[in-house]
């Protein structure tokens, strides 16, 4: 099966990020496949390289770009969301970029499920 998947939240804020991680992380390991992963709202907070987690703590940022370049995963910012929050192109992380909805429309139409993680 192939999966888009939409990430509504940001790396701490709630468990939404995590969860969508963990879940990208099976499917792929099952055999299915992953379109696009599509960072929305407060969930485009994923994409930022100025993230600095404490040593304990998980580093939710470098883990999407771990699986990006494991996988060969598109990883895209909304734009508009991004921009609101102060994320521009000099400060994301490795594998992310930024684009329009379209990229999220196109995800919907290509995979089979779209998931949505997050309010």
């Amino acid at each position: 099966m192939k999966f888009g998947i939409m990430v509504n939240e940001g790396p701490y804020t709630h468990e939404a990020s995590d969860t969508a991680y963990l879940f990208a992380k099976a499917a792929l390991e099952k055999g299915h496949q992953i379109h696009r992963i599509f960072f929305y709202h407060d969930g485009v907070n994923n994409s930022t390289k100025l993230t600095e987690p404490p040593q304990d703590d998980r580093n939710i940022v470098a883990r999407w770009t771990k699986l990006a370049a494991d996988y060969k995963i598109d990883l895209v910012v909304c734009v508009a969301a991004a921009l609101r929050r102060g994320i521009r192109d000099e400060n994301l992380a490795e594998g992310f970029r930024i684009s329009g909805l379209g990229q999220l429309i196109e995800s919907g139409i290509q995979a089979d499920r779209l998931v949505v993680f997050g309010d």
